[in-house]
């Protein structure tokens, strides 16, 4: 399976590039809008800033081929920055609009927790689905972030508990986004990503 994972320089994509090789995928670093369109399967990490990945989509001419290439249903995984830039908009730069795939806005955690939520938590499953297949809420993941999602009904496969529910794994069609870091997340994270490239073939 031939992935293409966005590299606008986030830090987390040459671990995402080794746990993907690890499962016998092919993955591609691209940062042109001919690759996106090119690509069989998209994967979108990301750390850090929202501001940081909205601006280098945009200033490297990706907006455009990426929502093209969401709408049109080519399999794709948003990890981290990556599920969050599939909103409208985020508290963490509200003048910077997201792709818009989701409708609604990234908001902060609650203040009454440490923040950044960082470290090893699990999941409450709403609804099943292939890309959960195989994990229970007894399995771990690795999380390291202070915004996130708000757990809406249309789009959230399962949710994570900390000071408030968010959404943790966003699945529409062959949309698919998390919260945490399956490539830091061990076997749980192992699992996550196969079922994704099973979903993508």
């Amino acid at each position: 399976m031939n992935v293409a994972i966005i590299d606008y320089g986030a830090g987390n994509v040459p671990s995402v590039e080794r746990a993907l090789q690890k499962l016998g995928a092919t993955a591609t670093r691209v940062n042109t809008a001919d690759a996106l369109a090119a690509a069989k399967a998209i994967v979108l990490p990301g750390v850090g800033h929202y501001a940081a990945l909205i601006r280098a989509l945009d200033e490297r001419g990706l907006r455009g081929a990426l929502v093209e290439a969401l709408l049109r249903g080519k399999p794709f995984l948003g990890i981290c920055l990556g599920l969050q830039a599939l909103y409208q908009c985020s508290e963490e730069a509200p003048t910077l609009a997201g792709l818009g795939i989701f409708p609604g806005k990234i908001c902060a955690l609650p203040e009454n927790v440490k923040l950044p939520h960082m470290g090893w938590n699990r999941l409450k499953i709403r609804r099943a689905s292939p890309l959960l297949e195989g994990l229970t809420e007894n399995d771990y993941f690795y999380f390291a972030h202070t915004f996130a999602a708000q757990a809406a009904d249309g789009e959230t496969l399962a949710v994570c508990d900390y000071g408030a529910e968010f959404g943790a794994v966003l699945a529409v069609d062959r949309v698919c986004a998390v919260q945490f870091h399956p490539e830091k997340s061990g076997g749980a994270g192992s699992i996550l990503l196969s079922n994704f490239l099973r979903m993508a073939a």
